[in-house]
C-alpha cells in the first residue's frame, strides 16, 4: 500500500482494536451533552411558542425527530464502528481522498457557527449571575449588548481556550460535572413553575401554544405541514453531529452498543428534555404571561438567589462542555487536517475561537434579526446533502464493500482516487443540492422558476434538511448512473 503523509496521521489512523473500548453508556453521554444545551432549549421552546400547534402535538413531532436522528446516525455509525475510521477519512469514499477535504471543511465551517452561537448563550449564564449577585443589568451599549453581557461574553471566550489548551481530559470532567447539573437545575425550575402555575398544567399545557401567532417559517402551513417543519427543523439542528457521529462511533466496541447508546442517549434524552421545555415554557406563559424561550430569563422571573446562583453555573457548565466537543474540537482538527505543515491542532483552534468570537459578537444585532429558524435550517441545508451522498454512495453504489488501505492512498491506482483525487460526480451533486437546500430557506437566490416554487411552499424553509439530504442521494445516484452499476 502506498501510504501518503498527504492523507495519513495517528489522528485520521483506524482505531486500534485496544482503544475500541466505549459502550453505549459513553454514547449516552455524547447525546446527553449534546441534548441540554441552552441553545437546544431556547430552539425547542421557540417551537412550541411559534409554530401554531397544540404542544402536544411539538412534543410528539420532537420525538419523531429523535427517532429519524437515530436511525440517521446508526447508518453512518455502521461502517465506522466497524473499521474504526473518523469522518473525514470516511467521506474520502464517496468525495475522493482529496474532495473530502470539502465536506471536512463545511462541517468546520458550520460548527465554528455553532461554537459561536453557544458562545453566546452560555455568557448569558454569566450575566445571569452578575445579575442575580449585583443586581446590575444594564443597557445595550454596542452590538445589541449590555456592558455586562460584553463582559460575560469576553469571559467565556477566554475561558474556552484556556479549557482548550489544558486539554481533553479536563474537559471531559467538565463534561461529566455538567450533565447531571443541568438536569437537576432544569426539574427543579420545572418543579417550581408547576407548583406556581397550578396542578391543571399538565392538562392545559397543550391547548396553551394552539392557535398562538406563527412566525413567518411557519405561515401558510397546514397542521401537517407545521408538524413536518417542526420534524425537519430539529433533525437540521442535529445536522453537524449526524455528519461526524463517526468521531465518536470510532471509539465503540460493537455495533449493538452503539444502537443502545443512541436509543437511550439521543431518544431518550429528546423525550425527557423535551417534555422539562414544554412544561416550563407552557408555564410560564401560564403564570407571567410571556413567551421566554430563554431558561435564564425564566430563572430571573421566578426571582430566587440560591436558584438564580446554582443555575448560573449549571448552564454555564453544561453549554462551554457542549461547545468544546462538538463545535470546537471538530473544526480545531479539520483545519489542522487541511494544511498540516502550517497549522497544528492549536493554532486550529485558535482560528475557530476567532471566528466564533465574531459570530456571537454579532448574535443578537445581526443573527436574531435573520431568526433563529432561518439560522438552524441554513447550516442544515448546507451539511445535508453531504450526508445523502456518504450513505447512497456506501450502500447503494458500493455495497457497503470499504477498503480501508486505499483510504490512506494518493496514487492514481487507488480506487478511492477518482480524477486527481476527488470525485467530480460527488463533488457536483452536492453543489447542485446543496443550492436548492438553502434556496428553501432563502428563496431568493434560486433561479428557473425555483425562488417562486419553494417562496409559495410556505416554511420551506423548515424542510431544508429533508430536501437537502434527499436531492444529495438521488443526484448523486443519477450522476454516478448507479442503475447501470456504472461505479467501478
Amino acid at each position: 500500500m502506498n501510504r501518503s503523509d498527504k492523507l495519513y496521521n495517528e489522528d485520521l489512523a483506524p482505531t486500534p482494536k485496544e482503544q475500541k473500548n466505549w459502550g453505549w453508556f459513553e454514547i449516552f453521554n455524547v447525546w446527553a451533552n449534546d441534548v441540554q444545551s441552552l441553545f437546544g432549549y431556547t430552539l425547542a421552546a421557540s417551537l412550541f411558542l411559534y409554530s401554531g400547534l397544540n404542544g402536544w402535538a411539538v412534543f410528539a413531532a420532537l420525538i419523531l425527530a429523535g427517532f429519524f436522528i437515530m436511525w440517521l446516525v446508526n447508518l453512518s455509525g455502521r461502517p465506522i464502528v466497524q473499521h474504526g475510521i473518523p469522518y473525514p477519512v470516511f467521506a474520502r469514499v464517496s468525495m475522493g481522498v482529496f474532495g473530502a477535504n470539502f465536506p471536512a471543511m463545511a462541517r468546520g465551517l458550520v460548527a465554528m457557527f455553532w461554537y459561536g452561537a453557544q458562545t453566546y448563550f452560555a455568557s448569558t449564564a454569566v450575566a445571569l449571575l452578575i445579575l442575580g449577585v449585583t443586581g446590575i443589568e444594564g443597557s445595550p451599549m454596542l452590538l445589541g449588548m449590555s456592558g455586562v453581557m460584553w463582559i460575560s461574553f469576553i469571559f467565556v471566550s477566554l475561558f474556552q481556550v484556556y479549557l482548550f489548551w489544558k486539554g481533553i481530559d479536563l474537559i471531559k470532567r467538565f463534561l461529566n460535572f455538567a450533565g447531571p447539573a443541568v438536569y437537576a437545575v432544569m426539574i427543579i425550575l420545572m418543579l417550581i413553575i408547576w407548583y406556581k402555575a397550578g396542578s391543571g398544567l399538565l392538562s392545559e399545557v397543550g391547548s396553551i401554544f394552539s392557535g398562538g401567532t406563527r412566525s413567518w417559517e411557519f405561515e401558510g402551513l397546514s397542521t401537517f405541514g407545521a408538524f413536518v417543519a417542526v420534524f425537519s427543523i430539529m433533525v437540521g439542528y442535529f445536522a453537524a453531529v449526524v455528519i461526524n457521529f463517526g468521531d465518536f462511533a470510532r471509539f465503540v466496541e460493537n455495533e449493538e452498543q452503539m444502537k443502545k447508546g443512541n436509543l437511550w442517549g439521543l431518544v431518550g434524552n429528546i423525550v425527557f428534555f423535551s417534555f422539562i421545555t414544554l412544561m416550563i415554557t407552557g408555564g410560564t406563559v401560564a403564570i407571567f404571561g410571556e413567551t421566554l424561550v430563554n431558561p435564564t430569563d425564566m430563572v430571573v422571573k421566578v426571582d430566587n438567589l440560591a436558584l438564580t446562583v446554582i443555575a448560573a453555573f449549571a448552564f454555564f457548565s453544561a453549554t462551554i462542555g457542549i461547545n468544546m466537543v462538538a463545535n470546537f474540537i471538530p473544526p480545531a482538527y479539520d483545519l489542522a487536517n487541511l494544511v498540516p505543515s502550517k497549522i497544528n491542532f492549536r493554532i486550529g483552534g485558535l482560528i475557530t475561537a476567532g471566528f466564533g468570537f465574531v459570530i456571537g459578537a454579532l448574535w443578537v444585532s445581526v443573527i436574531t434579526q435573520m431568526g433563529i429558524f432561518p439560522f438552524v435550517n441554513t447550516l442544515g441545508a448546507i451539511l445535508a446533502p453531504v450526508f445523502g451522498i456518504m450513505i447512497a454512495d456506501y450502500y447503494i453504489i458500493k455495497k457497503q464493500e470499504l477498503v480501508v488501505d486505499e483510504l490512506f492512498d494518493d496514487s492514481p491506482s487507488s480506487r478511492y482516487h477518482y480524477n486527481g483525487g476527488f470525485n467530480i460526480k460527488a463533488i457536483l451533486a452536492w453543489v447542485l443540492s446543496g443550492y436548492i437546500a438553502v434556496g428553501t430557506v432563502w428563496p431568493s437566490i434560486l433561479v428557473f422558476g425555483l425562488d417562486d416554487f419553494f417562496a409559495n411552499l410556505g416554511g420551506g424553509g423548515g424542510y431544508a434538511w429533508i430536501i437537502g439530504a434527499s436531492l444529495g442521494a438521488v443526484i448523486h445516484l443519477i450522476i454516478s448512473k448507479t442503475l447501470v452499476s456504472d461505479h467501478k
